[in-house]
């Protein structure tokens, strides 16, 4: 009898230790900086990577922040990113040069968990890891030419891999990563900043040119500022 009162006492104790420090929630907004990083195309001879693709855009969306017990808990949210590259002219021979451009935009759903804890009087530190799943919205690139003697510049053909029927080319518009990554709050603001690595490999075709293999994964580098609109 005393042991059992003793272990409903204990369990009380707990239960009003984590009611008194009952966790915060909050809903807002975030946006900042992104880095997609696309590598992609694999050398046809051997399932190597190469020619990576680093793009530069923007991050915007909503979040979702709940911590559960003793600094622990979660962030989910939606997010758009953009982002684009111009590669800079490159002489081809005495007569040409080339350039390629890159415009590319995603939706990312995230979900986060996460261990939050207090440094001063509402001012936090977070470590942060969890996966994201990507959907593609549109994807392109064009090599341009520059006829070296004129100046004239002739535009290249479009390439569209989210829709393209190229082995080489075509690609998947869902691709899933998982990302690490730290942050700083005070009071509504937050800062987040990590890193996301690719999983999947995003070619439609894996196999192409006798059999040898196309592989690839897109990564991204993401620094993101937000504030909680909604607080408790």
């Amino acid at each position: 009898m005393k042991k059992s009162l003793l272990t409903l006492m204990m369990v009380f104790t707990a239960m009003s230790v984590f009611a008194v420090d009952l966790p915060k929630q909050g809903f807002g907004f975030q946006i900042g900086w992104a880095q997609p990083i696309l590598r992609l195309n694999s050398n046809t001879s051997k399932d190597t990577l190469s020619n990576t693709v680093k793009l530069y855009g923007l991050k915007v969306g909503v979040v979702y922040d709940a911590s559960y017990i003793a600094g622990f808990g979660s962030s989910m949210g939606i997010n758009y990113t953009f982002g684009a590259a111009s590669t800079p002219w490159e002489k081809k021979n005495m007569s040409f040069s080339e350039r390629t451009k890159y415009a590319y935009h995603e939706l990312e759903l995230f979900v986060d968990w996460q261990y939050k804890f207090e440094v001063a009087k509402e001012t936090y530190l977070m470590l942060y890891t969890g996966p994201t799943i990507q959907c593609g919205l549109a994807y392109q690139y064009r090599t341009d030419k520059r006829n070296e003697m004129t100046d004239e510049v002739t535009e290249g053909t479009t390439f569209k891999p989210y829709t393209s029927e190229l082995n080489d080319v075509a690609m998947k518009r869902i691709n899933v990563t998982w990302g690490v990554g730290a942050g700083f709050q005070y009071k509504r603001y937050f800062l987040r900043g990590g890193y996301d690595f690719g999983l999947i490999n995003p070619y439609k075709n894996a196999d192409y040119e006798n059999g040898n293999h196309t592989r690839g994964r897109i990564d991204q580098w993401n620094i993101k500022l937000g504030a909680y609109l909604w607080y408790k």
